[in-house]
């Protein structure tokens, strides 16, 4: 793209659509509004499930906004980063970015690349040992935390901020859940999630390995000696394929696949693998299958189903005589229509991996010895959101290992009562368990989805905790419910925040210190949208991609090597300075530049902090509304003189 190609006008030909009367206000570029300045929050942030500031650690990047005390920025954004998640260097490698695809910079060239900032923070920060803070005193208030995945160690996290003592129980011996059983170890390193790990452990979160809730430990005697539990079983029992003959033994689920390679146990396969779904879950089982391969001969116990189902493990001497596996990914509905994220559909199919599109699953076809052979399935056809089989062309594809990625549940072991009936758990917008009081949820055991879900839902979790063992009420939950930008807070941190109000009405607060003036906060119920902000300001810049380690169908086999190589701190710098700041000013002066009546002025430098950089001076302002036109970041609007 050029830059010629980047023409963007409020008007364009064929608009004769008249404006509400309120807007038709201009008389020879006069009117009776003057602007006021809005925060709203960004598409970023509110497209992402953990609720990041995402907009206030890519101002830290961009060196728009500096720490007060002289620290490194990348300290300073990684503090502000974790205010919301404690995982940057985990998350900048696997989550699927929601918060790009929602991005402005999309309506301009291409999103900003958020998660290859947040990438090359988090492992500075793992290089440079930052830690968090233990809290400066104890409630005396003890938590259970049950799981050890990212919503167990998040909730840990933000309640041990807070100041309350968490156990954590964990059936495994090692913590990590999903982030270390459910994905591929080169997507995420295992010496970066235990570093990231221990931060939080070291915060003083006591843990409870190798003990099932339930089973070593009944419910009751969680409710006798904690204040409040925090489930966060996740959905680690994966569904059988719900098909006749979905019972034979190599048959298995996705989650207990990717399970034993992560523990090492899974070292090769045979014959056809055969996965079933349309997930990240499928994409990475037809990932770990290309790289560990097959061999051609194998004893019975070396089955990848006995492998996978516990009975034994595989001699590593024998992945020597191995061959790339021939994997096939099975889906019932168009390739384009799968949930996986793109990146990881695209790499797959370039690594080799066949996908069989618009195909149901019929039966499962089976041998003398009860093993699947074949699976009978049926092409289908789709309008709509109907699906009609051509039954009579259903066929076999023959195989040796079915892998079912279509669905999963929590394990209720122990305490039924809590299953919805659906191998999940009903929660309210607190993340209340709904089944009992002083219960509280949240990750894949609510809904089965991203980790920074499971993370978000955590924060949301420990803010209705600390509510609830304090006996407060809990408080309506914002529509946007995010970690908002907070004037307040930002002048608190410059020594600049207003004086204490007086009692009793006051007039004239233009010129009092208890105010803050001519700002407006709507960052709890809107996000700004493309349509508000002036995008001709914004150049085409390419984005700084992270360099991708090309894998393809004759190199995948024993390849192990992370996918993506981190930005350098000049490539990271370069990068958040693509951000457009959305919703919230920074600093480019076009206010000040084509103001006619020098109305807008800089605020005096000592009284400047980020969201208080200009002001207007209404006795020059003329209400001609060209500072709010030209305003990139739909900052400013008309609105000030509005009874």
């Amino acid at each position: 793209m050029s830059d010629t190609a980047l023409t963007f006008r409020r008007f364009k030909d064929g608009d004769n659509k008249p404006r509400r009367y309120a807007e038709q206000i201009v008389v020879n570029g006069d009117s009776y509004k003057c602007p006021t300045y809005i925060h709203r929050t960004p598409p970023c942030q509110g497209s992402c499930p953990s609720g990041h500031d995402i907009r206030g650690w890519l101002n830290i990047v961009r060196g728009l906004d500096k720490p007060a005390d002289g620290t490194r920025w990348e300290e300073y954004a990684f503090r502000r980063m974790t205010k919301a998640n404690p995982f940057p260097a985990i998350m900048g490698r696997v989550c699927p970015a929601p918060c790009q695809d929602g991005c402005n910079r999309n309506e301009v060239d291409e999103h900003v690349g958020i998660n290859a900032i947040e990438q090359y923070i988090g492992d500075w920060a793992l290089a440079n040992n930052m830690t968090f803070p233990k809290p400066e005193r104890e409630t005396g208030k003890k938590i259970a935390v049950v799981g050890g995945g990212p919503g167990g160690l998040a909730a840990a996290y933000f309640l041990r901020r807070k100041g309350h003592g968490v156990t954590i129980f964990d059936s495994y011996s090692s913590l990590g859940g999903m982030m270390r059983f459910g994905i591929p170890g080169y997507r995420t390193p295992k010496d970066v999630l235990d570093k990231e790990i221990q931060r939080i452990l070291d915060m003083g979160v006591e843990t409870r390995l190798n003990t099932k809730v339930g089973v070593d430990v009944p419910m009751a005697q969680l409710e006798k000696e904690f204040d409040a539990v925090f489930w966060a079983i996740g959905a680690q029992a994966g569904k059988s394929l719900p098909v006749p003959g979905g019972e034979a033994p190599n048959v298995v689920s996705g989650i207990a696949f990717l399970k034993a390679f992560n523990e090492g146990r899974l070292q090769h396969l045979n014959g056809r693998v055969l996965v079933i779904g349309g997930g990240d879950t499928a994409m990475d089982v037809a990932a770990v299958a290309r790289r560990i391969g097959h061999i051609t001969h194998s004893h019975d116990k070396d089955r990848p189903e006995s492998v996978i189902l516990g009975q034994t493990v595989h001699d590593v001497a024998s992945v020597a005589r191995r061959e790339g596996a021939d994997v096939w990914i099975v889906y019932r509905r168009p390739i384009d229509k799968m949930p996986a994220t793109k990146h990881e559909l695209d790499s797959v199919i370039q690594e080799g991996v066949a996908i069989k599109e618009s195909l149901v699953p019929l039966e499962v076809i089976r041998g003398a010895d009860g093993r699947a052979t074949a699976l009978r399935v049926v092409p289908v056809d789709w309008e709509g959101k109907n699906m009609f089989t051509r039954d009579a062309e259903a066929f076999n594809i023959d195989c040796t290992l079915i892998v079912s990625a279509t669905g999963q549940g929590g394990d209720f072991a122990g305490f039924e009562e809590l299953d919805n009936g659906w191998g999940q758990m009903n929660a309210d917008k607190f993340y209340r368990a709904s089944a009992k009081r002083g219960h509280f949820v949240g990750g894949d055991v609510v809904k089965p989805h991203l980790l920074t879900t499971a993370i978000g839902h955590a924060r949301i979790a420990g803010e209705s905790i600390d509510d609830y063992v304090n006996g407060r009420e809990l408080d309506k939950r914002p529509k946007v419910d995010v970690n908002h930008f907070n004037l307040l807070d930002e002048l608190r941190s410059r020594k600049l925040e207003p004086d204490v109000c007086p009692s009793g009405e006051r007039w004239g607060t233009s010129s009092a210190k208890f105010a803050i003036h001519n700002f407006e906060d709507r960052s709890s119920r809107e996000i700004v949208p493309h349509e508000k902000l002036f995008l001709a300001h914004f150049r085409y810049e390419a984005l700084n991609r992270r360099s991708e380690v090309h894998i393809d169908a004759s190199s995948v086999l024993g390849n192990f090597k992370e996918r993506f190589q981190g930005l350098s701190e000049k490539q990271a710098i370069t990068e958040g300075n693509r951000c457009m700041s959305c919703g919230l000013c920074f600093e480019c002066d076009q206010c000040l530049i084509y103001c006619p009546q020098g109305a807008v002025l800089r605020v005096p430098k000592k009284e400047h902090a980020i969201g208080r950089y200009v002001t207007t001076d209404y006795a020059k302002c003329i209400g001609c509304h060209i500072c709010a036109e030209v305003c990139p970041t739909g900052y400013i609007q008309m609105g000030m003189g509005e009874e």
